[in-house]
């Protein structure tokens, strides 16, 4: 049996059945459904192959030159489904477009006596959806803070205690400035982000309040929505404020294991911003390795341009909350919970 269903009727019925992804591997790794398993009918070289055929010779010797392709893997591919799809009956998947690649691996599953599950349009639909959604207003209750407030601990800490969290940087795999990378995985692309986001928020309540921090349009080198960014600046914004030598020192524990040229590198990128004095100086605080007194170069650095940032919004967005320096994340984190929502 085949059924093929439109993308809400695809992401809202047969949760329990696995998800493939039958594109290419690199279609699959620039962004895919979230859960989905890439069982790819073509290789990225052979969907080239394919492409310049079907452009160039037509769609019959495409079509000869896929069947060549896949001919002799067939059985691998319905034997990797059945694993894949273990004690049940039901299989989900999707290509590009809802196409040739979709119904041929549909078809060869249907034979082998499983019932699929096809999205209509493909992962082009969902994508179609995503940006729908991600390009609503929401009210976020924003936490800011200088650079080194520890703001994604506490965030993390709020969550512990059962509020609605959002992580951008931990979807990112960036903490934001141009350090973030530093001891991080790979970032995704701005496309499996936004998926990535789709798929969080709509687990939460947006009747209840959810937090996030505060983040410019991009984060390292993906984008956020137009419409989060601008729902991140119209929302109420707490600003803590906690002593240097705190934020220093959680600077070095974020930093500490990287190794000196890898922060050169990311000193490098600031540069120009950063002064031709100011700039000298770090490198000077790198090559003799006094850690503590870099931080303090860039942490002036950070304060003077989160000051510019936050001093253009309307005063009444924006509530600045002192922090003692004794206090833990967890400790900020119940304050805010328990004052500001």
């Amino acid at each position: 049996m085949i059924t093929i269903l439109s993308i809400t009727e695809f992401l809202e019925t047969h949760k329990s059945a696995p998800i493939l992804d039958v594109r290419s591997a690199g279609e699959y790794e620039h962004g895919h459904l979230l859960g989905s398993i890439s069982m790819p009918l073509f290789t990225d070289e052979e969907r080239s192959v394919i492409g310049t055929l079907y452009k160039h010779d037509g769609r019959e010797k495409a079509i000869e030159k896929g069947l060549e392709y896949v001919g002799p893997r067939m059985a691998d591919m319905v034997r990797r489904a059945r694993q894949i799809m273990a004690d049940g009956n039901q299989i989900k998947l999707y290509c590009w477009r809802g196409g040739m690649r979709s119904n041929s691996v549909a078809w060869l599953l249907h034979t082998a006596g499983m019932h699929v599950i096809v999205l209509e349009g493909g992962y082009k639909s969902y994508r179609r959806h995503v940006l729908h959604y991600l390009n609503q207003s929401f009210q976020f209750n924003v936490l800011g803070g200088y650079t080194g407030s520890g703001k994604t601990e506490i965030l993390k800490a709020m969550q512990q205690s059962g509020a609605q969290v959002v992580d951008l940087e931990s979807l990112a795999n960036h903490r934001g400035s141009a350090f973030g990378a530093l001891c991080m995985p790979a970032q995704p692309s701005t496309e499996m982000f936004e998926n990535k986001l789709y798929q969080h928020l709509i687990q939460l309540n947006p009747q209840k309040p959810i937090w996030i921090e505060d983040e410019s349009k991009n984060i390292g080198k993906v984008f956020l929505p137009h419409n989060i960014h601008a729902s991140l600046k119209s929302s109420q914004t707490y600003f803590i404020i906690c002593d240097a030598e705190k934020r220093r020192e959680h600077l070095l524990s974020l930093y500490g294991e990287a190794s000196i040229h890898e922060i050169q590198d990311a000193l490098e990128r600031i540069k120009k911003r950063l002064g031709n004095e100011a700039y000298q100086s770090g490198c000077d605080m790198l090559k003799s390795k006094k850690l503590d007194q870099f931080c303090e170069i860039v942490l002036r650095y950070y304060d003077r341009s989160y000051e510019g940032l936050i001093s253009k919004r309307s005063a009444e967005k924006v509530i600045k909350i002192d922090i003692p320096s004794h206090w833990t994340h967890n400790d900020v984190a119940q304050h805010l919970l328990s004052q500001y929502t």
